[in-house]
């Protein structure tokens, strides 16, 4: 029934639509038509530093990290105020059933009933104080380095976290334009295989060249075909790869703008920047800071806590600043307590224990993040080099196939040459332009990954 309803809707639309062009009068669209036509009619052309900062809203892990790092600079302000003095306005009001007897302990010369249970002063009671508590001891001090380590820390995993987004958005976004490159090529050795297929036909048909050269020449269109629609795949992989990071619906048509190539900087200039803005080294010795910390809080568990109260308010039968005859609810009271730890089993020193090993190894992971360091500079200027130094040479390999291919044509045209050296040589200029589009690509990702390690992307 359902397919009869959509069936008739739409040949009532159909003929609505033939009316409209007979009459000369054009069928409206619907919004959701004209969004859609609007849409593929705004080409959003995207930077590389456009990407990140798209990125940086909308993937969850760095998400994450960010809100991790804002959870631990407010525990450190906790920590803190832990240190400060603590004042609360207590009140209360106390009823307890009296017993039948009377007692001279109330305000006065007069007798009042006293209550059923020892601990409390009068059968009424009310309280209404100002209290202030302060607690001095070195499990606090302790708490507070604690807490500014632990925020440093996360202030450093945020940065990696932030680092490692960009590394893969430079090589999410380099890697879609190798992609286009790749499918550009393509198209052209498509475009270049079907002018040789014509090429020989007119050969054959002239009685210049055999059969077997067609047969060979259609075999490479075959080929080249499937390798176009294998580029537009992988390119269209690549686009939907960078979308999901980008926009909020990865189905959004954009393009990319290509960065100019930065130059590579010297060796000691990249030295120094990693040497002062490197995150994993700063995690690394932030975690130390706080595995110092711990150890001194459990060692501080041998030392005694100072406890300071005050107060000040009434805590009397009547709810008034003054009693019967005058007397006066309001006063203060001051206590210092001193705990000092005597015996709990050895649990002090185990937990002190425990500290000590964990601090050990962050000693290990710290030592293991300056060596990491020292490596993956090495290794990345190393790639970062390499692949600069190959660029000219892969431009020069690409111009050397085109001009082997434009020459062999004429050669084959001519007669001199056979239809495998045109096939080889257009592989070879296939093979040529991609290795030196493979080649932009490594020197692209490995200048981002050395700029990424030194803090200066």
């Amino acid at each position: 029934m359902r397919l009869r309803k959509l069936s008739g809707k739409r040949s009532s639309i159909a003929l609505l639509g033939a009316a409209s062009l007979l009459l000369g009068n054009p069928v409206p669209r619907c919004d959701a038509q004209q969004a859609t036509a609007s849409a593929a009619a705004v080409l959003i052309v995207i930077t590389l530093d456009e990407a990140i900062h798209r990125a940086e809203a909308n993937e969850p892990a760095f998400a994450a990290s960010v809100a991790a790092s804002q959870s631990a600079r407010i525990d450190r302000s906790i920590a803190r105020a832990a240190l400060l003095p603590s004042a609360i306005y207590h009140n209360q009001a106390l009823y307890t059933q009296p017993n039948g007897l009377q007692n001279q302990a109330g305000q006065g010369v007069g007798a009042q009933p006293s209550p059923r249970f020892i601990a409390n002063n009068a059968v009424r009671e009310y309280a209404s104080q100002g209290v202030v508590n302060e607690m001095l001891g070195l499990q606090q001090t302790a708490a507070v380095k604690h807490a500014d380590a632990a925020a440093a820390v996360a202030e450093a995993e945020a940065e990696i976290a932030r680092r490692g987004l960009v590394s893969t958005i430079v090589g999410l976004y380099y890697g879609s334009i190798s992609a286009e490159n790749k499918l550009t090529v393509a198209r052209r050795a498509a475009g270049e295989a079907d002018s040789f297929l014509d090429l020989t036909g007119k050969r054959e048909t002239a009685r210049e060249a055999a059969h077997a050269d067609v047969v060979k020449a259609q075999l490479e269109q075959q080929q080249r075909q499937r390798d176009l629609a294998d580029a537009d795949l992988v390119a269209q992989k690549a686009r939907l790869e960078l979308a999901v990071l980008v926009f909020a619906d990865p189905r959004t048509t954009y393009t990319l703008q290509p960065p100019t190539s930065g130059a590579l900087p010297e060796k000691a200039e990249v030295d120094a920047d990693a040497a002062k803005n490197n995150p994993e080294l700063r995690s690394a010795l932030a975690s130390l800071k706080e595995s110092d910390a711990d150890v001194s809080a459990a060692r501080a568990a041998y030392l005694p806590d100072l406890g300071l109260n005050f107060t000040y308010g009434i805590d009397a039968p009547q709810f008034a600043a003054k009693g019967p005859d005058a007397v006066r609810n309001l006063g203060y009271s001051a206590s210092v307590t001193v705990d000092i730890p005597v015996w709990d089993w050895l649990s002090t020193q185990h937990k002190i224990k425990q500290s000590e090993i964990r601090r050990d190894a962050v000693k290990v992971a710290l030592s293991a993040a300056q060596k990491r360091l020292v490596a993956d500079l090495e290794e990345f200027y190393a790639e970062a080099l390499a692949a600069h130094n190959q660029l000219g040479s892969l431009d020069a390999s690409a111009q050397t196939a085109a001009e082997s291919l434009r020459l062999t044509k004429l050669r084959y045209s001519g007669g001199e040459a056979t239809v495998l050296e045109v096939v080889d040589a257009q592989n070879a200029l296939i093979t040529a332009k991609n290795a030196r589009d493979d080649g932009a690509l490594r020197y692209e990702t490995a200048l981002a990954n050395l700029q990424t390690l030194t803090g200066t992307f």
